[in-house]
């Protein structure tokens, strides 16, 4: 926009002054001057220069100080998702304009129009994107992104530390944002699986740099954990201890495969959820393998140490069992662990981390203190470096329609051998072997609003669950049994053998007989001389499945990520290359439009 002289205060020489000046400075830059003007304006009118410094600095300070936050999410699972709402609801009753938005639901041509961002977003699988933050990320480094000279930011990363791209995906939005010229209103925090303590320090400290200049206290308002309770009673940090009712092994006798269906009760909770969501557990370790760790270490198992920073107190032995993670290593783990076992520092030595990699893969606390012991330090030194054991999450299958004050899980128990022992999942073997009807596990719920059913009960839907993956889409069919949903649905089922592993057999066959399900593929891989998975089904009827699509039906796919999903994801793109017609990138993009429109879902593990 140009100045006029017939339409501004100013002569021609200023009005050509300002013309050439206004169209060079930033976003920020015109801010800070419309501060150091309204200051100025104070100096002609206030006589007192006490006067005039407060007056003028606490004017400027508020007219560059923007109320506006937009906090965009990118979360597989929900956590990050979870952190940014609450984070929004904080920063609301400080005073501030908040907009919370999926960075699915977010138009990046937006982001020059912002003052302040804040981004939570969690790392997937190999250090890529969630599938919500995929289509944000590749905007973010294409040739499209805007300089944002003028944009003031700061990352809150979650991520897992066992894995290799540990808050990857954090790191490069970080990074990114200020290649483009952006400003850091506060440094980026890397959380491990244990976040919420980081989480909420780092959210102080951006909301106290928000906040400056706003006139904004804080010890008035509430804080990320604060708000928190006003959702619910029970939560991750404060689980509801549920009562079992039932224990079952799904597969029958002979199998491979051994998948336990759980029954948790949920009374007195006042806990609610929907199909699609999941129930995080909190396990304990195995006891056998405490004792084996303690016996290594030769320590006394009633030897107390302090669990946490508040000083809890537990016997040594208790503390392995109920409070800290031993069945996997890090990369973190073993460069404190260095300090007590020399050894280590050679496998940490520059050019060795092929050699890392390979050592941390598959093995635990037990084999670094035997390969590397003996120990020396204390038993608090020891479980000082030692993370707290994360909860595990599982999708939910079951309604709470169908089955009120009740939740239902779908475990795949596990088992196998490597370097030379026996190697058990924590969680998984805890509910299959020392989890009995009438014990209460501690248990908490998870929103997933990236994998809902439709919100019209008539849109088609299709579904992809092999294994335990079957678990949401049980879920699925109790709830569009007990709502009446006219819509067409279509499940592809696979596992290794039709007698033994046909999971939830009887109903899957009754919702077929009763309508409730129109059509189900099954794939039993071990049962033919040439493997057969759900893939190979999908694509003997790709006419079909594609009509479906076209007709605007939703795509759900859960279970391993690393091979069945993304196996699923490239049959759906030479499904709709080769009965669409179109080009590879045509069919590319078509799917990925199908996820913009939130009519691709996954929940992979």
């Amino acid at each position: 926009m140009q100045l006029q002289v017939m339409n501004s205060p100013f002569n021609q020489e200023q009005v050509e002054l300002l013309n050439r000046l206004l169209p060079t400075l930033t976003q920020s830059q015109k801010v800070w001057l419309s501060g150091y003007l309204a200051a100025s304006q104070f100096a002609s009118v206030i006589e007192s220069p006490e006067a005039l410094t407060s007056q003028a600095t606490t004017q400027g300070l508020e007219q560059a100080v923007s109320k506006e936050v937009t906090i965009l999410y990118g979360s597989q699972s929900g956590n990050a998702q979870r952190l940014a709402q609450k984070a929004g609801k904080s920063l609301e009753g400080r005073g501030f304009q908040v907009t919370v938005s999926s960075m699915s639901d977010f138009k990046p041509n937006n982001l020059k129009k912002l003052t302040n961002l804040l981004v939570f977003v969690s790392t997937h699988g190999e250090g890529e994107p969630p599938d919500n933050a995929i289509s944000f990320h590749e905007f973010l480094y294409s040739k499209r992104a805007p300089k944002l000279d003028g944009l003031r930011f700061s990352v809150l990363a979650l991520g897992d530390s066992s894995y290799e791209f540990f808050c990857k995906t954090g790191i490069d939005f970080d990074q990114r944002l200020e290649e483009l010229g952006a400003h850091r209103i506060y440094p980026r925090v890397d959380c491990d699986v244990d976040y919420d303590e980081p989480a909420a320090e780092w959210f102080e400290g951006v909301a106290g740099r928000l906040s400056e200049g706003q006139g904004t206290g804080s010890t008035s308002m509430p804080t990320v954990s604060t708000a928190a309770q006003v959702e619910s009673v029970y939560s991750r940090t404060n689980p509801f201890y549920a009562e079992v009712l039932e224990n079952l092994n799904l597969n029958g006798r002979g199998s491979n495969k051994e998948t336990r269906h759980l029954e948790i009760s949920l009374a007195g909770s006042g806990l609610t959820y929907e199909p699609g969501d999941s129930l995080g557990i909190y396990p304990e370790n195995d006891p056998e393998l405490v004792d084996r760790l303690l016996e290594e270490l030769k320590w006394d198992p009633q030897e107390t140490v302090s669990v946490n920073k508040q000083g809890e107190i537990r016997a040594l032995k208790e503390a392995l069992i109920s409070h800290f993670e031993i069945t996997v290593l890090t990369k973190p783990l073993l460069q404190q662990a260095a300090s007590f076992l020399p050894g280590v520092q050679e496998l940490l030595a520059a050019g060795n981390e092929d050699q890392l990699k390979a050592y941390i893969q598959g093995r635990d606390l037990l084999d670094l203190v035997r390969d590397y012991g003996p120990w020396k330090a204390s038993a608090q030194d020891f479980v000082s470096i030692l993370r707290k054991i994360p909860p595990r999450l599982y999708s939910i299958s079951s309604s709470l329609a169908a089955n009120p004050e009740e939740v239902h899980l779908t475990i795949g128990a596990v088992r196998y051998d490597a370097h030379g022992r026996e190697r058990k999942g924590v969680c998984s073997i805890y509910c299959a072997d020392r989890i009995e009807p009438g014990d209460k596990i501690p248990i908490y719920l998870q929103q997933n609003q990236n994998f809902k059913l439709p919100q019209n009960p008539e849109t088609p839907i299709i579904m992809v669950g092999p294994g335990t993956g079957v678990a949401p889409f049980r879920a699925f069919m109790q709830e569009r049994e007990e709502i009446g949903a006219e819509g067409k649905s279509w499940m592809f089922f696979g596992d290794q053998h039709f007698v033994t592993d046909f999971l939830y057999q009887t109903e899957w066959q009754k919702w077929v007989k009763d309508g409730v399900l129109t059509k189900m593929n099954v794939a039993f891989s071990r049962d033919t001389e040439q493997k057969v998975y759900v893939q190979h089904r999908m694509l003997e009827h790709s006419a079909e499945l594609f009509a479906w699509l076209q007709e605007g039906a939703v795509v759900y796919i859960c279970g391993d990520e690393k091979n069945m999903a993304r196996d699923v994801h490239h049959t759906l793109i030479e499904i709709i290359e080769k009965e669409g017609r179109m080009t590879r990138e045509q069919a590319e993009a078509y799917l990925a439009d199908m996820q913009q429109q939130k009519r691709y879902q996954r929940d992979v593990y």
